[in-house]
């Protein structure tokens, strides 16, 4: 059984009010990395065999603070990259909110194209696949993932059962860890954006 963490990065410095997406250097702010600190201390007490993290700064950033506590390399892997918000990307959300576009692709995820980006199906196949290809290498160990909150959301969801269109009902907080073990009778959610001091472990 393979156990994932799968982390959110900390607070980034463009704020929750901007569409961060796949922007160059936008790095954690003074709280990013206060959270990701705090995050690292409670996972490092873990049997964490690799860290692997989305190309983002804020993500390298946040799992650097894990990396060091435990001495291994963070690797970088495309497919925990953040969700391609094409043109969105940049845009505050005030703004967004008055488009019919937005409005739909927050009650219709499964269906609904991000103008020049993905559709929310794509993500989840790539996180999802993700996880199953390092499960072939990783075999029974534990392994962190360090990525972007839709992108958890997509994995979490998928493993729960829970359509992509109800994905809003999902919280992945900042510097939180969810915990999916899969072993060969299926997968098993143990925990959904822990900030506690113990994160759920399958033993």
């Amino acid at each position: 059984m393979t156990t994932f963490l799968l982390i959110r990065h900390g607070a980034h410095l463009l704020g929750g009010d901007l569409i961060a997406g796949r922007t160059p250097e936008v790095r954690l702010s003074p709280l990013g990395h206060d959270q990701a600190r705090r995050m690292a201390e409670r996972v490092a007490k873990l049997p964490v065999q690799a860290i692997y993290s989305s190309p983002a700064d804020r993500t390298r950033e946040t799992a650097s603070y894990l990396a060091e506590r435990l001495a291994l390399p963070v690797q970088l892997l495309e497919n925990l990259y953040e969700i391609d918000f094409g043109d969105w990307t940049g845009r505050s959300l005030d703004e967004l909110r008055q488009s019919e576009r937005f409005r739909l692709w927050n009650s219709f995820r499964s269906g609904t194209w991000i103008p020049g980006g993905e559709v929310m199906i794509e993500t989840q196949a790539r996180i999802v696949t993700e996880m199953l290809r390092l499960r072939e290498r990783h075999g029974d160990g534990c392994v962190a993932l360090v990525s972007h909150g839709d992108v958890i959301k997509a994995a979490v969801a998928y493993f729960l059962g829970v359509p992509l269109d109800l994905f809003t009902r999902l919280e992945i907080g900042l510097a939180s860890v969810s915990v999916i073990a899969i072993g060969d009778q299926g997968p098993w959610v143990l925990g959904v954006n822990t900030t506690g001091e113990d994160v759920p472990m399958p033993y």
